[in-house]
């Protein structure tokens, strides 16, 4: 149960992280966006480096991808740790005068997420 609340812990540090990373992130493309409209209209030399810092933008969202696969096997990890203790109390302590032990379901899937890199590309976020 403790490991569990460590996942539970390092499930709101990544919640917090992901979150203030998306505002960061929206914010500073509707900044650049913004400035690269005007360079275009003036067809400004400033607009060739306004595209590349709107590339590196859209690179960091590798980063969104990573809270989102991150949380998945937290919560996916949290749920397996919660059968195996569920388990192991009712093979110890059995049923009580309250009756039979429920033991939540383990996962099916072994792992929720199969990619184990990530590269930019298309994303599209919810």
């Amino acid at each position: 149960m403790t490991v569990t609340n460590d996942l539970e812990r390092l499930q709101r540090l990544l919640d917090d992280a992901g979150e203030a990373l998306s505002e960061h992130f929206y914010s500073a493309s509707n900044h650049v966006s913004a400035l690269k409209r005007r360079a275009d209209e003036a067809s400004s030399a400033d607009s060739a480096t306004l595209q590349k810092v709107m590339e590196h933008i859209a690179g960091a969202i590798t980063a969104l991808q990573f809270q989102d696969m991150a949380t998945q096997l937290i919560a996916h990890t949290s749920q397996r740790l919660r059968n195996c203790a569920d388990q192991l109390a009712r093979d110890t302590f059995g049923d009580d005068e309250d009756g039979t032990v429920v033991v939540e379901i383990a996962p099916l899937r072994p792992n929720p997420v199969t990619q184990d890199e990530m590269d930019a590309g298309s994303i599209e976020l919810f």
